[in-house]
């Protein structure tokens, strides 16, 4: 399994434990919530098996999240939306989308020049070189 999928791995169970917790907090139907966490929990176990296959899945369910629960969207870590793209990308202001363009950009750089790269590093340095530069 890359390390890609296993940091979104991370952030998924990261994400079905806030989903737990509104669950808990009665916040949601008790029925459909659970048939929810279910395929959540399918689109968990098929990530590492079929990264590719699980893309149309983990559209459907992000997307899901925020319409279901949006008391919770903005929990939602971007770096899953950004990784199933698709129409979790319409839940991205556009200067966060340039980010993540960045950074896939200068991910693909290090990769052709067999550098390292750390893409949560990066990720604080283009957070905070954007921001020094709207001030």
């Amino acid at each position: 399994m890359s390390n890609v999928v296993a940091d979104h791995l991370v952030l998924l169970d990261h994400l079905r434990s806030i989903l737990v917790a509104v669950g808990e907090a009665e916040q949601v139907p008790e029925e459909s919530h659970a048939l929810f966490l279910d395929r959540f929990d399918e689109l968990r176990a098929l990530l590492p098996v079929d990264p590719i296959e699980s893309q149309y899945l983990g559209q459907d369910i992000l997307c899901q999240v925020i319409t279901r629960y949006p008391q919770i969207a903005h929990l939602v870590p971007r770096d899953l939306l950004w990784y199933f793209a698709g129409d979790c990308l319409h839940y991205m202001p556009d200067d966060e989308i340039d980010l993540y363009q960045a950074l896939e950009e200068r991910r693909f750089e290090a990769e052709q020049n067999d550098e390292p790269f750390d893409w949560n590093q990066e990720k604080q340095l283009l957070a905070m070189s954007n921001q020094d530069s709207k001030h």
